[in-house]
């Protein structure tokens, strides 16, 4: 579910721990001693985040992360997630939404996002329920695709995406529009639909054929 905690909580949430700065340290096999004097602190200072009793200034955490060869994010993180997407699926798409911004971030592969200061989990898709069905048709050599839903301030879709093996096509939207996108039919693998409230919902659309209107999979009723 996208239920978002406070957006100054979350940030703190993902401040840097202890145990990612222990992690990311004996991975590079380096000392305390000789990562605090790369960072210009004491070796007291490195024991005291690792165990817990401290943080490190905001100031210090570009340099902190450059002395452990990752990037700040991934400190953020506790991973070095580099290099291990050389081969990408675009059919293993993972979206994020910013819960400050509403920006809406599609990766093929595990990654470690962050927007508004905010470092965002990937949305998993959730089981369809009669609230969320997305229903599609073919027109022509487009896939129509629209949710019978609420589309005001507080409760809305927030973006349709038709991800193929050739890339994501994606139509973000907006509170008291209408609930509805169009994309290229082309080589689409699945379809999908974002509720602010109640998360990510999946359609696989049929591959061939010139089919009827479709609702989850199922012919709908004329």
């Amino acid at each position: 579910m996208v239920d978002w905690p406070h957006k100054e909580a979350m940030v703190m949430d993902n401040y840097v721990t202890g145990a990612a700065i222990k992690s990311l340290r004996e991975a590079k096999r380096l000392t305390q001693e000789e990562l605090a004097e790369r960072i210009h602190v004491s070796a007291k200072a490195v024991s005291k985040w690792e165990t817990g009793k401290g943080f490190p200034d905001i100031s210090l955490l570009e340099p902190l992360a450059k002395a452990l060869d990752v990037s700040v994010i991934e400190l953020l993180s506790g991973e070095d997630i580099r290099n291990r997407n050389r081969a990408f699926n675009m059919l293993k798409s993972v979206f994020y939404v910013c819960p400050a911004c509403g920006n809406v971030i599609c990766a093929t592969g595990e990654a470690v996002i962050s927007c508004c200061g905010i470092v965002l989990p990937p949305l998993t898709h959730e089981p369809t329920d009669e609230s969320h069905q997305i229903r599609m048709e073919f027109v022509e050599d487009e896939i129509y695709v629209s949710m019978d839903h609420p589309m005001t301030k507080v409760h809305y879709v927030s973006f349709f995406a038709a991800v193929s093996d050739q890339g994501v096509q994606m139509v973000k939207l907006y509170p008291e529009g209408s609930a509805e996108a169009r994309f290229k039919r082309s080589r689409v693998g699945s379809l999908w639909a974002c509720c602010n409230r109640h998360g990510l919902f999946r359609l696989t659309p049929p591959r061939t054929g010139n089919l009827p209107p479709m609702r989850n999979g199922k012919e709908c009723a004329k």
